[in-house]
């Protein structure tokens, strides 16, 4: 019985989603949380009391963190929302083709799965890259989705 019972929980994800619970009342500004069921970063809160025997609320101003689009949401400030575990990595940019960008990261992995972004930065990125310059992109990942966000020209060592 106690082969069966040998599990290995170092992989386990807090759920499918990719994100954890954590009480409102403890995010802050700047803090990333789900609103709405997109990735948001906080860019205003405010907490108000209710009635007499009501509790607090928080009310949450966030920007998609893919989108820019603006996100409002309202909750007890004793209840959990769900926080997006957002990871950010750089990558040097070795190709850019059909509208992907295709990185190498610090390993020497290669990733060929990345939008090129589209508007100022993307052309930004496309420019820089075509007139030779050796780039830098920061990708954000979160909730299963990921994007390039911005660009840095490497400099000499």
């Amino acid at each position: 019985m106690s082969e069966d019972a040998d599990f290995e929980f170092d992989l386990v994800d807090a759920g499918a989603s990719g994100t954890t619970p954590r009480q409102a009342s403890a995010l802050r500004r700047n803090d990333y949380v789900v609103l709405k069921g997109r990735p948001c970063k906080i860019i205003d809160m405010s907490t108000s009391k209710t009635g007499k025997h009501g509790h607090a609320k928080i009310n949450i101003v966030g920007i998609d963190i893919f989108t820019g689009r603006k996100y409002e949401d309202m909750s007890p400030s004793t209840h959990n929302l769900e926080v997006p575990n957002v990871k950010q990595v750089e990558y040097q940019v070795i190709d850019i083709d059909d509208g992907f960008l295709s990185l190498m990261g610090d390993g020497g992995d290669t990733k060929e799965d990345v939008k090129l972004p589209t508007g100022d930065l993307g052309e930004s990125i496309e420019s820089q890259y075509r007139s030779g310059k050796e780039l830098v992109v920061t990708v954000i990942t979160a909730m299963g989705e990921e994007a390039a966000i911005s660009v840095r020209e490497v400099t000499g060592n």
